[in-house]
């Protein structure tokens, strides 16, 4: 596996998206709203960074009010999420997603529990 992104919270994407593509000279390359949160993604050499602004009540609504804007999550690309979720659920990792499900840019996509991975929400990407 690769690490396909890294997401971070945000409460103005627009504005963060300007901040990181000055800072890491790169333009945005996708946008797209999903149930609760709308995403802005910035192409890197090595992946890529996600930028999530909550729209309404969600996931990130709720770790912006408990913990400000900052790393949300990692995620790992593989190509089979299923073989994945398999493993880590026999391993005793509490799964968020029991199957995978739509994310941005169409992938397939599942949430580790942080509780169960040192604290960390690892998140599965199958392109």
């Amino acid at each position: 596996m690769r690490l396909h992104h890294v997401g971070i919270a945000c409460e103005d994407v627009d504005r963060a998206a300007d901040l990181f593509g000055t800072l890491l000279e790169t333009p945005v390359c996708h946008q797209e709203s999903l149930e609760s949160v709308a995403t802005t993604f910035l192409e890197l050499p090595a992946g890529y960074l996600e930028l999530l602004e909550p729209i309404g009540e969600g996931p990130v609504a709720r770790f912006l009010e408990r913990e400000g804007p900052g790393i949300h999550h990692l995620a790992f690309e593989t190509p089979a999420i299923e073989e994945r979720l398999a493993t880590a659920d026999a391993a005793g990792i509490e799964l968020i997603d029991d199957t995978p499900r739509r994310g941005a840019m169409g992938h397939r996509v599942a949430f580790l529990h942080p509780g169960d991975t040192g604290g960390v929400l690892l998140e599965y990407v199958e392109p």
